[in-house]
């Protein structure tokens, strides 16, 4: 291999290619590696943990085509200080050497005949949709905070692509909250496929200013995104979705209406009390004062009250987990915000108080 890329390229594509490397828990030394491809005047960067593949795509100027493999996070750290000119790259044997100015390295590596067989999508068999990154973006960080770390139960450490009525829906929970958001308006096929959460972290990790849309492709075992000079394919989570729809509340007997920003700063206050009790804090909507406060009670630090103006059908009064309301405000995009109340212990509705395509609920605390 011989081959001369641009410094602040290829350093931005290792960076990506690295994080897949690291991530990796399979005994495979090779895994920790970079595979790295020069063919027609192209730099192909490649990473896998077994799981989930990202390939990046440099162009170059390649004297000689090769490949080879070294280790990802060495070679990422020292590109990433080369000063920003043309790098050199070439290989002799297992040894690849790299050069920029009066920088040079040489780093052992491993042939590419060990590393393992990329997976391969049928893109004739698979559902294939175009989606602008923007939009991608706010839907996933939307659902995605819902999605669980408990790894004894795999079905609830992904978000659930399923189609709804002709539309694409993405929705995560861990039990405890749920969010639902529509996707894409109008989908042709039937899709179920359960997208691991850091399958779809790294995604938006990779997302740049210069990217318009991203391409997504879906099997039966595998999705696929292609955004500008960058694949990232993952294998599906192999598992049934609870039928999530049965658990949202057809009607709610209370619908308050609230300033999301004024919102998030009483639950920030309360959150500080709340700390030594689990983040319990009580939400209380009162009709007649037109009013929806927040408390929380803390033994040795004291007690907070904080209340605002609201709209409010009639009076109402739940215990939640101060963090789930915070990531569910945070995650929303409009300034105002409907909170659906119907009993101490029914689910709470939190949606947009305009727009009708984001439902996030939140369970409550038994008082």
């Amino acid at each position: 291999m011989e081959i001369e890329v641009l410094q602040d390229r290829l350093a931005k594509a290792l960076n990506a290619v690295s994080r897949v490397a690291a991530s990796t828990k399979a005994g495979l030394p090779i895994l920790s590696n970079v595979l790295l491809r020069a063919e027609d005047n192209q730099l192909t960067l490649t990473a896998t943990n077994m799981e989930m593949a990202t390939v990046q795509y440099v162009n170059a100027k390649a004297k000689k085509n090769g490949t080879i493999t070294v280790p990802a996070k060495l070679l990422a750290e020292f590109v990433s200080n080369l000063p920003k000119e043309n790098v050199l790259i070439s290989t002799k044997d297992e040894k690849l050497t790299i050069s920029a100015g009066k920088y040079k390295s040489t780093i052992n590596g491993i042939l590419a005949d060990d590393y393992p067989e990329l997976p391969k999508i049928n893109e004739k068999e698979a559902v294939t949709f175009k989606i602008n990154v923007d939009i991608f973006k706010e839907a996933v960080n939307e659902v995605i905070i819902a999605s669980s770390n408990d790894t004894t139960r795999p079905a609830l450490t992904g978000v659930y692509f399923n189609t709804f009525e002709g539309s694409l829906y993405i929705a995560a929970t861990d039990g405890y909250r749920l969010a639902d958001k529509k996707f894409v308006d109008k989908v042709k096929s039937e899709i179920k496929a359960i997208v691991p959460t850091n399958a779809l972290q790294e995604v938006i990790r990779s997302i740049t200013d210069s990217m318009d849309e991203i391409e997504v492709l879906i099997t039966d075992s595998q999705i696929r995104f292609r955004m500008g000079e960058i694949e990232i394919t993952s294998k599906l989570i192999d598992a049934s979705f609870p039928d999530y729809r049965q658990l949202i509340p057809k009607d709610c007997k209370n619908i308050i209406e609230l300033d999301k920003a004024e919102l998030i700063r009483m639950a920030k206050v309360a959150a500080l009390f709340a700390r030594d009790s689990g983040g319990s804090i009580v939400c209380e909507a009162n009709k007649k004062e037109s009013t929806f406060s927040i408390s929380a009670v803390a033994s040795e630090l004291g007690e907070n009250t904080a209340a605002m103006e609201a709209k409010v059908s009639e009076d109402g009064k739940v215990v939640l987990n101060s963090r789930y309301l915070l990531d569910a405000l945070n995650s929303i995009i409009e300034g105002k915000i409907t909170f659906g109340l119907s009993g101490k212990l029914a689910p709470v509705i939190i949606k947009n108080a305009k727009s009708d395509d984001y439902t996030h609920i939140i369970m409550p605390l038994k008082s």
